[in-house]
């Protein structure tokens, strides 16, 4: 893909934990400009309900000087899950390596915090029972920050 077909959007964020605003930007490419329709690339670290493949309508603001994400058009059918590493005996590389051989898609922020990407074609049953066993094991904590429907599971399956 050129690089020119990629923007950047900046998503607002308002925490009800810390009563403020936050902001992440990712890098998205442009599925119909006329529209401002542009389908997400990057593994979002902080924002809820959204994943890699997602269609977003955005529109420049002046006041903030580029795209500025308005609302999801389509979802994509991927998922999203955050992750925090608790037990600093493990490598944030080495639990990545874990769900890359389940087809996932981590992206790291820093040594403790990984945002893993899950395609929607991707069997989720391993990968959760992979983040519930590292959670048993208080190695993880974890957030399924927007899981699709495809991902959906009942407890009594695991």
């Amino acid at each position: 893909m050129p690089e020119s077909n990629l923007v950047s959007i900046l998503f607002r964020l308002y925490s009800t934990i810390l009563e403020e605003e936050h902001f992440e930007t990712l890098d998205a490419e442009i599925v119909n400009e006329e529209y401002g329709y542009f389908k997400i690339k990057t593994i979002p670290f902080y924002l809820p309900k959204l994943a890699t493949g997602d269609v977003v309508w955005a529109e420049f603001k002046e006041k903030e000087g580029m795209l500025t994400y308005r609302k999801t058009v389509k979802h994509s059918g991927n998922s999203t899950i955050h992750i925090v590493l608790t037990d600093e005996q493990y490598m944030i590389t080495d639990i990545c390596k874990e769900f890359e051989q389940l087809g996932c898609k981590p992206r790291i922020l820093n040594h403790k915090y990984i945002g893993l990407n899950i395609l929607a074609d991707i069997d989720f049953l391993p990968i959760k029972q992979l983040l519930e066993l590292l959670e048993k094991k208080k190695v993880i904590g974890y957030a399924e920050s927007c899981l699709s429907e495809k991902h959906q599971y009942k407890n009594h399956l695991l």
